[in-house]
């Protein structure tokens, strides 16, 4: 499938990840001492940043005109949607900050080159974490799933404060809404 447009999606055709209980021991963990390449090219620490921290997961995001990773990727519960879960954060970026987020970081197994591309191309107003090396996903035993040989990290956000995670939202359905439903949680929830 080519992957015209990745921003339009019509949800009501997409199936919808189910609550798998995957993300359920989250809640509480504290944030292991893994070193993450980010799109800014720095190394970054989640465990060592203080306050209020916002990270949003994805399996992987695709390229305007590429062909998809499987013919049916689409129709993976939880697949599609990357393109438009990053921008809703990108568009909520500096409300996310006002109601109280220190940082804002993108997070999947994807290789730093690549998300860097795609973070220029979007215009993300924060880093991408790479966790190719699965570091930080088996340290929290993060929900993933396995398609053409390469393992992801199921879509999901996390509130973590002071290295400890606060809050998880997951399963993350439409994607492009989650970025709001973290806004609001932020704003019922000051730090």
């Amino acid at each position: 499938m080519n992957q015209k447009n990745l921003l339009e999606v019509d949800w009501s055709k997409i199936p919808a990840p189910t609550d798998d209980g995957a993300a359920d021991h989250l809640e509480g963990m504290q944030i292991p001492p893994v070193s993450l390449r980010a799109t800014d090219d720095t190394l970054v620490t989640l465990s060592e940043l203080p306050g209020r921290v916002v990270i949003f997961a994805y399996p992987r995001t695709g390229e305007p005109g590429k062909v998809s990773l499987v013919e049916d990727w689409d129709m993976i519960p939880g697949a599609r949607g990357c393109t438009p879960h990053a921008c809703a954060f990108r568009d909520l970026f500096g409300e996310l900050k006002a109601a109280g987020a220190a940082s804002v970081f993108g997070l999947s197994t994807q290789s730093n080159a690549y998300q860097a591309e795609m973070a220029s191309r979007l215009h993300l107003p924060f880093p991408v974490l790479s966790d190719e090396k699965l570091e930080l996903t088996e340290a929290l035993h993060l929900p993933t799933m396995e398609i053409a040989g390469l393992t992801m990290i199921k879509r999901l956000a996390l509130i973590v404060d002071d290295a400890r995670i606060t809050h998880v939202f997951y399963p993350v359905f439409p994607p492009d809404r989650n970025a709001a439903d973290v806004l609001d949680w932020l704003k019922g929830n000051p730090v």
